[in-house]
């Protein structure tokens, strides 16, 4: 529902909508941290500034791409950012990729250029710039996975969206454009699903295996392609949802498999 409300305001510069998130995301995300009595400033600083940067960086290409391509296309592109995470996370975290999880992901990168071939309405630009969203969402994503437990997790979000509520309101000094009418709830309701979707992914990540949970995830596709085709007449072609199939099914095999695999050493190990 965020994204909709991104492509409703498609006049508006996509670091101004970053800013109008930004504050109303940092707004609750105060209200949270009053209430579980946590730290505003946090302790590890130059590790949060950092996943401000890199996050409100892939976040301004997202809804640059939310606006210039159709949604499910936009979606779909995004959805690369567990294999960044995961190839990140080897020289961050020092975790490993299996060799079988290399092919998901390239069958993952061959959907995006197939979308990209056979749908004239993305152009090679802007694909690289939803690219390089899920690139500064995975490496955003480590830093997120190295905080954990030196920060209270609304704190990490918390010093997200200040980043980007910095940036953004440096940002209206050059390029501003004043919303008008439905403009201001649209941008609230960017602000509000934006953050109530973080936070029932990240409550939903803590209680399930992360391979369910992101099935679940991933159906939000069947959502931008409705949404899309309902709301803003965006009809994709036969190769177009190839492609995009591609995706969802290279990542989430990878997914999978690095978890079957995970459980499959412990128990080896619990035996040995």
């Amino acid at each position: 529902m965020a994204n909709v409300f991104v492509k409703q305001v498609t006049h508006i510069p996509a670091m101004e909508i970053v800013f109008f998130r930004c504050i109303v995301a940092t707004l609750i995300c105060l209200y949270g941290l009053r209430n579980e009595k946590g730290a505003v400033i946090g302790s590890n600083h130059l590790m949060l500034l950092l996943r401000g940067i890199f996050g409100t960086t892939a976040l301004f290409c997202f809804f640059l791409t939310l606006q210039q391509m159709p949604l499910a296309s936009a979606q779909t592109i995004q959805y690369l950012s567990p294999i960044f995470t995961a190839t990140i996370g080897i020289f961050v975290l020092g975790e490993k990729v299996r060799s079988m999880q290399w092919v998901f992901y390239a069958i993952a990168f061959g959907g995006v250029l197939v979308i990209e071939r056979f749908d004239d309405r993305i152009s090679t630009f802007y694909l690289a710039l939803g690219i390089l969203s899920a690139f500064c969402s995975g490496v955003a994503y480590n830093l997120v996975r190295s905080l954990r437990g030196k920060e209270h997790p609304l704190t990490v979000v918390l010093h997200f969206q200040l980043v980007g509520a910095v940036v953004g309101f440096i940002s209206l000094f050059f390029y501003w454009e004043t919303p008008r009418g439905w403009d201001w709830l649209y941008l609230l309701l960017v602000g509000i699903f934006s953050q109530l979707g973080q936070i029932f992914l990240t409550n939903a990540l803590q209680r399930e295996r992360i391979a369910g949970v992101a099935i679940i995830n991933y159906t939000g596709l069947v959502y931008a392609l409705t949404i899309g085709w309902i709301v803003f007449g965006e009809v994709q072609g036969i190769l177009s949802l190839l492609g995009m199939a591609l995706v969802v099914c290279g990542v989430l095999l990878s997914v999978m498999y690095g978890r079957r695999q995970s459980r499959r050493e412990a128990i080896e190990l619990t035996a040995g």
